[in-house]
């Protein structure tokens, strides 16, 4: 099994972990030793690769640590602040495959 991970690409990879658990892009930069934008990028074409599969991208949006605002616009990357109540406690959102 070793050497099939070592032939497959971080795309690959991070995809067989977001099978495993949910992680957010902050997580998947940190595991993967990759930048946050990288992660978000990869998360997006993970997403496309299963449109035409029985398997599905869910995301659990940011969520702001403050007031519990979730209705955020953009639901992959962390935004800077909660609309609602200003603060910069924001959650990153996370990604799992289901």
């Amino acid at each position: 099994m070793r050497e099939a991970k070592a032939t497959q690409t971080t795309r690959q990879r991070v995809a067989d972990r977001l099978r495993e658990e949910a992680l957010s892009a902050g997580a998947i930069a940190r595991d993967f030793e990759i930048q946050a934008s990288t992660a978000v990028s990869h998360v997006e074409h993970i997403a496309q690769s299963l449109d035409h599969t029985d398997e599905q991208l869910l995301v659990a949006p940011p969520t702001c640590r403050d007031c519990g605002f979730d209705d955020f616009d953009d639901l992959l990357n962390r935004p800077g602040r909660c609309p609602e109540c200003k603060s910069e406690s924001v959650e990153e959102p996370a990604f799992r495959i289901e």
